[in-house]
């Protein structure tokens, strides 16, 4: 187990922290700073020297630390600008030029925040007249670390909004701060921190994480790595083998417990096989081959080559665990150590997990080999078998998308604390596989960054997850419809946070629906209503309860602007009685509320609303605002 070796994921993660000097990298010419909120300013210069920092009319003084650090709290300033920040020791000045004072959002999340105005639909127009320059923008790059980083490595810039910066920002948050200005006329600031497909634990700080529960052991395993990397896998190696063996899948040492399969020539993704047990995203499978090898080639240095994977695999040959990586389609290379290769018959053997899609070992079959030191090669052109694993095994806890705090290490601690307005929050596809531990999540979440960013009532503005794959033709179960139901219910749950229901714009066949202008707009209401007190605003539809009256269930709803209308129908679609099991139901508005009938012989106990990964839902309220899906139980 000594052998095991952190692969190409590794080099990425081990990168050198970006230096301080004199002003923390996140302040740039160009950027915004939070109006009518005390603005903090930090950085680092010679261990106890004098700092004195300037915006403005006004100048605070400080005293860096002993290992540097410094950090000033300039009074509040209400909505202008440009102006000049100047931070000045005895031996060294910084000015930043053309800095306003406004509104800054923090826009994080997976891919479809990450997804570019480019990649929205139409959306070459809004790039071509884009240029704004009381719209600033800040790009933070995918940087995840074992532990906390103080500062953003690489170069950081604020920049005005214009067509070459526009067309590769985040769309979700241009178009929120696009159609947010209509309405609010103060300069906004941008910055664009998500990391395609990540788990909201990337982005939770490890304290949180202990906080919540659950991930003590693989919080331990990430301590380790922090430290020692090469310590770090081997613990980690050893905790799946552990787990793999209390399964009673010992397979790399007693392969016949597994009923293997031959799988097809070549490999390659694994939902393209034919085989219906894999044509599902995601999953868990193992593979077994073997090589012949002379007792020369046996007994030199060797490296084994495995093509590329997605997503995470762990690695064992003749019984011995050699490497785990993960990372979506990055090339395995493992050194194998002496004295593991033999003369005569040597197994391979893999385990690999996949969240979802594009799974498997893809690529050129000469991609997987042994070489050898000297050059020679050994192709591993033999048969391959796998076994389908119905067990998803723990996650690599350094991973940077179903990982712990990483992403947040690299990517949000070094922000913190920045002056902000709100948050906007698109994420949760990752977190589907355990739709209902998102609530608490998402809840301790929320927590965890008001305290990094020294703000106990900052507001968070939620996407909740739209609509994905065909509408059922009858009531079935949803790991979607319950992940959209702990977001309703984590958001319901605080008094600081809204929700942008999309459940009507997404992409049956996709997982990145291209109307990001409307999930802009939604996310701008939710802001206008929530952050600065509209009054003419409601949220949307929400339900308030449900009751019985003999063949009737009613159903009552708040946030409604206007009244209730069903679209393209008379009464609205999508509703569902539920007993021990669910019926579609006939729907009528009735003012504030809908009206259910009951299925004669049937005992309702809840009432479901759009509860499908890709319902098709028609209930609205006369701004146009969907009704949230939810389910209620009914007195």
């Amino acid at each position: 187990m000594s052998a095991f070796r952190v692969a190409a994921l590794t080099a990425l993660l081990a990168l050198p922290a970006h230096g301080e000097t004199l002003l923390n990298p996140v302040f740039q010419d160009h950027a915004v700073l939070q109006r009518d909120q005390p603005i903090r300013l930090w950085g680092t210069a010679a261990p106890r020297t004098k700092v004195t920092a300037a915006i403005g009319k006004a100048s605070v003084h400080a005293t860096a630390d002993a290992n540097g650090h410094w950090r000033v709290t300039l009074p509040a300033m209400t909505a202008g600008g440009p102006y000049t920040v100047t931070v000045k020791t005895a031996g060294a000045t910084r000015t930043l030029s053309d800095i306003l004072i406004g509104d800054v959002y923090l826009c994080s999340g997976q891919s479809n925040m990450a997804l570019p105005v480019m990649g929205a639909v139409d959306a070459g127009p809004d790039i071509q007249v884009s240029a704004n320059d009381s719209i600033r923008l800040m790009n933070v790059a995918n940087i995840a670390k074992p532990t906390a980083q103080s500062a953003l490595p690489g170069t950081i810039s604020w920049a005005p909004a214009s067509p070459k910066v526009v067309a590769g920002f985040s769309a979700t948050c241009y178009y929120f701060a696009r159609s947010l200005q209509k309405s609010v006329h103060v300069p906004l600031g941008l910055i664009s921190a998500p990391w395609s497909g990540a788990n909201i634990t990337d982005f939770m700080s490890a304290d949180a994480l202990r906080k919540a529960g659950g991930h003590d052991a693989r919080l331990e395993a990430l301590k380790i790595y922090a430290a020692d990397p090469v310590a770090g896998v081997k613990h980690w190696g050893e905790g799946i083998e552990a787990f793999w063996r209390g399964q009673g899948k010992d397979y790399w040492v007693n392969p016949s417990k597994a009923s293997w399969t031959d799988a097809p020539k070549g490999l390659g993704v694994w939902s393209t096989w034919g085989v219906p047990d894999l044509e599902k995203d995601g999953g868990t499978v193992w593979f077994r081959t073997s090589v012949t090898l002379t007792a020369t080639d046996a007994a030199r240095g060797a490296d084994l080559a495995l093509g590329a994977i997605t997503e995470e695999d762990t690695v064992w040959v003749n019984g011995k665990a050699i490497g785990t990586t993960t990372g979506y389609a990055a090339e395995r290379k493992y050194a194998v150590p002496a004295g593991v290769l033999h003369e005569g018959k040597n197994d391979i053997v893999l385990n690999v997990y996949c969240g979802w899609r594009g799974c498997g070992l893809f690529g050129p079959a000469d991609s997987r080999a042994i070489h050898f030191a000297g050059g020679s090669t050994v192709p591993l052109d033999g048969a391959w078998q796998y076994a389908i694993e119905p067990t998803r095994p723990p996650q690599v806890p350094w991973g940077p998308t179903a990982g712990l705090a990483m992403d947040y290490n690299g990517m949000i601690a070094p922000l913190t604390p920045y002056g902000l307005k709100g948050v906007l929050w698109y994420q949760g596809e990752s977190n589907t596989g355990a739709a209902e531990a998102y609530r608490g999540l998402l809840k301790a979440w929320m927590a965890d960054w008001r305290s990094a960013f020294e703000a106990p009532k900052l507001p968070f503005l939620i996407v909740q997850l739209p609509d994905l794959g065909q509408p059922p033709f009858a009531p079935e179960q949803s790991t979607w419809a319950t992940l959209r139901e702990s977001q309703r219910l984590a958001v319901n749950d605080d008094a600081n946070a809204a929700l942008a229901v999309t459940i009507d714009i997404g992409d049956h066949m996709g997982l990145h629906p291209g109307n990001k202008q409307e999930v802009g707009r939604r996310l701008a209401l939710q802001a206008r209503q929530l952050i600065y007190g509209d009054k003419t605003l409601k949220p949307g539809p929400q339900p308030d309860g449900a009751t019985r009256n003999g063949s009737v269930v009613t159903v009552r709803f708040g946030g409604i602007n206007g009244k209730l209308a069903a679209v393209n129908a008379a009464q609205p679609i999508g509703f569902e009685l539920c007993a021990d099991t669910c019926r579609f139901v006939v729907a009528t508005i009735d003012g504030d509320s809908v009206r259910l009938t009951v299925p004669e012989g049937m005992t309702p106990t809840r009432v479901r609303y759009c509860w499908a990964d890709g319902p098709v839902c028609t209930l609205y309220d006369t701004s146009r605002i969907p009704a949230v899906p939810f389910e209620i139980g009914v007195k």
